[in-house]
């Protein structure tokens, strides 16, 4: 008896939750039903304006529908449809659900006629319920577009919505948003300048398009504060503007880094001018392309672990690349760089034609795992995400690389041959295998830069040429051989060449920094850390 009590009692609290939703939706029902009684413009209007008072978004489609001309009416019983076109006849759907009740011939049905004026009630409406939506993120938007597109009608909504908002950021945005309406309205002056003072405050690009609105169609103190802001605004973003470039700067930085890490030790170990290092970046993108195509076919799941599955195998496959050129090629040309210049050169265009012959000639679909799309703002600058990981990635693999470097027996060996080759080879220390498992290493963090870059560049045969220059410009800049030159080399070009981009533009623009880079060696020819002890070698 007890348990059918609680049963019995859960099913009136289950009812009476339910019955409110309900007795709404049926007042709703009640309301779209007097458009059938509408006989002009005003009487239509009115039933416009008792939908949009309920506040419920359940009103949208009906008034959506309104306005776009889609509303009907059966003459057989006046019920109201949203219809839509099906060739011969109409497909009725019901104006809340949405679903499919009917289908009429379009000389059995009446349309609900609408005007302009009518058009610009039903816009404000939908503006108040977008306004009024339960979803933060829909009425930010609702906000950002009466900001762009102001109107005095959407004064009225604005005011009630602010004294709404519980959600002080979204209060914010309905506040410019109101300021921006008020400023095409006929509100007295010193509401206007009120609202200027507040969109200044904005300080973005959409205030300053606003604020150059109205003060070419403005006059006295209003046209005075409009300039005053703008400018004020201008100076602001001008500051913003050079962080950005900064920012790009560093991500394009980044990216040098992991190009150039692995030719610095190469070159700084072996004296080898490898111009194959670009087609180590290369195989390492079409590492991460293969491995993705074998999740996307095989295990659809693993896909934003592609490139943490991709990374272990583009540095195997680019290392041992490199183990094969070096003991294949590159052992019987040291002590004659032109000759290993053009070995490598050529080894590239094999490399590159191999990847033409088995992959295709054209670029490959490389996708962004969800945790590296998207993008956020800091006020004025935008960071996407993708180069904010690169970035972090670039940082990790140099702090990696200098703990090898600097803390482990292979580290030691490595400086040892790079100081002085045949003191090191009287020690003990075997400098060809030294050469051989350095430029192995130096190819496998090539590849994983690849990987990398196969996140905001097209992986192609060519993706490597892009930056086999850039990357000797940062070995010799930074000094041949040394990490932290390296790095300060790498993001030192980065930021000079966006900074040099928006006047000298991008071609001309690494021109001036190579010629910069001429300068400065003819000044220190061992760049910014020189490496001690290379003078000892004959």
């Amino acid at each position: 008896m007890i348990l059918i009590r609680a049963i019995g009692l859960t099913l009136l609290l289950v009812m009476a939750s339910l019955l409110p939703s309900s007795a709404a939706e049926a007042d709703l029902r009640a309301i779209i039903a007097k458009f059938a009684a509408a006989t002009n413009f005003s009487a239509t209007e009115a039933v416009v304006r008792e939908l949009t008072a309920t506040g419920d978004p359940a009103v949208e489609p009906p008034l959506s529908a309104l306005a776009d001309g889609n509303l009907y009416i059966r003459k057989a019983d006046s019920q109201v449809f949203v219809g839509k076109d099906a060739g011969d006849g109409i497909d009725l759907l019901d104006p809340l659900s949405g679903e499919k009740s009917a289908s009429a011939a379009k000389t059995d049905l009446t349309k609900i006629k609408v005007n302009n004026g009518l058009r610009r009630v039903i816009r404000d409406a939908l503006g108040t319920l977008t306004l009024r939506a339960t979803d933060p993120a829909v009425r930010i938007a609702a906000a950002a577009t009466m900001f762009k597109t102001p109107d005095a009608a959407n004064i009225g909504p604005l005011d009630a919505a602010i004294a709404a908002e519980t959600d002080a950021s979204v209060k914010a945005l309905f506040e410019q948003a109101r300021a921006a309406s008020l400023l095409v309205s006929d509100r007295p002056e010193a509401d206007k300048l009120s609202a200027i003072a507040l969109i200044a405050a904005r300080g973005d690009r959409d205030a300053v398009s606003l604020l150059t609105s109205v003060e070419a169609n403005s006059q006295g103190a209003v046209k005075d504060a409009a300039s005053s802001a703008i400018a004020t605004i201008n100076s602001t973003l001008a500051l913003w503007d050079a962080g950005q470039n900064i920012w790009y700067g560093i991500s394009l930085g980044s990216v040098l880094l992991l190009a150039a890490i692995g030719l610095a030790i190469t070159f700084g170990v072996m004296g080898v001018i490898n111009m194959a290092h670009g087609e180590m970046v290369m195989l390492g993108a079409y590492t991460t392309f293969v491995v993705q195509q074998v999740i996307r076919t095989s295990f659809p799941g693993l896909f934003d672990w592609s490139l943490v599955i991709a990374l272990p195998l583009a540095f195997l496959v680019a290392a041992l690349v490199g183990l094969a050129i070096e003991r294949g090629v590159i052992r019987f040309l040291y002590g004659r760089p032109l000759e290993t210049l053009l070995a490598t050169w050529g080894v590239s265009l094999i490399l590159q034609q191999a990847v033409r012959t088995i992959f295709g000639p054209t670029n490959q679909e490389v996708g962004n795992p969800s945790w590296m799309s998207g993008s956020f703002d800091i006020g004025q600058l935008a960071i996407t995400w993708n180069r904010l990981w690169i970035l972090v990635f670039a940082l990790l693999v140099f702090g990696v690389l200098l703990y090898v470097m600097k803390r482990t027996p292979w580290g030691l060996r490595m400086r040892a041959v790079t100081a002085n080759r045949r003191m090191a080879a009287s020690m003990g220390i075997r400098t060809p295998w030294v050469d051989a498992l350095t430029f192995a290493l130096g190819s496998g963090i090539a590849g994983i830069a690849g990987v990398a870059l196969s996140q905001i560049d097209n992986v192609s045969p060519n993706l490597g040429r892009g930056y086999i220059i850039d990357s000797f410009m940062v070995v010799v800049f930074g000094g041949v051989g040394n990490l932290w030159g390296t790095l300060v080399g790498a993001f030192s070009l980065g930021i000079v060449n966006k900074f040099l981009e928006p006047y000298a533009g991008a071609v001309l623009g690494k021109i001036v920094v190579l010629v910069l880079i001429i300068l400065f060696i003819q000044k220190r020819p061992r760049g910014l850390f020189a490496l001690k002890g290379r003078a000892v070698e004959a």
